[in-house]
C-alpha cells in the first residue's frame, strides 16, 4: 500500500509562511494561524511540505487505507488559500451564506484573500468544523 504524503513533520510553520512569495497571502496565513490557535487551543504543525495543521485524528477507511490528518488546517497555495475543513459540520451551508467570495471543493474552502471574507464568520467555521472533528474523533484524535 502507498505510503502517505501528508504526515505531521517537524518542519517550521514560520518558515514555511515566511516562504510564501505574495505577502498578502502571507500576512493572511499568520493570521489564519492567529485565528485556528485561538479556535482549537492547539499550536500549528507542518503537514507534508504545504500543509498547516492543528490536532490530529487517526482515519481508516473500508478499504483498509489509514492514517493520520489535521483535524482542521489550511495551505496558502499559488492560486488561493486552501482552508481543510470538515465536510459536513452543522452549521456549514448557513456560515458559509454569509461568508463572502469563496469556492468550495470535495472537502475544502478557497478564498483568494482574507478581506474578501467576513473574519468573524471564518472563525465560526473553524470553531465549528473543529468542534465537529473532535466529537466524530473522540476516541482517535490526539490531543
Amino acid at each position: 500500500m502507498a505510503q502517505n504524503k501528508t504526515t505531521e513533520t517537524t518542519g517550521s510553520v514560520t518558515d514555511f509562511i515566511n516562504a510564501v512569495p505574495n505577502e498578502i497571502k502571507r500576512r493572511d496565513s499568520f493570521e489564519i494561524i492567529e485565528m485556528m490557535r485561538k479556535c482549537t487551543g492547539k499550536e500549528p504543525k507542518m503537514w507534508g511540505p504545504g500543509i498547516v495543521g492543528f490536532g490530529s485524528y487517526h482515519y481508516k477507511y473500508e478499504s483498509g487505507h489509514e492514517g493520520d490528518a489535521p483535524l482542521i488546517g489550511f495551505s496558502p497555495r499559488s492560486n488561493a488559500i486552501t482552508l481543510y475543513m470538515a465536510t459536513n459540520f452543522t452549521s456549514k451551508e448557513e456560515l458559509l451564506a454569509k461568508f463572502g467570495k469563496h469556492t468550495l471543493g470535495k472537502g475544502c474552502v478557497y478564498i483568494k484573500k482574507l478581506s474578501d471574507v467576513d473574519k468573524g464568520v471564518l472563525e465560526e467555521m473553524i470553531a465549528d468544523s473543529f468542534e465537529y472533528m473532535q466529537d466524530k474523533y473522540l476516541n482517535q484524535a490526539r490531543f
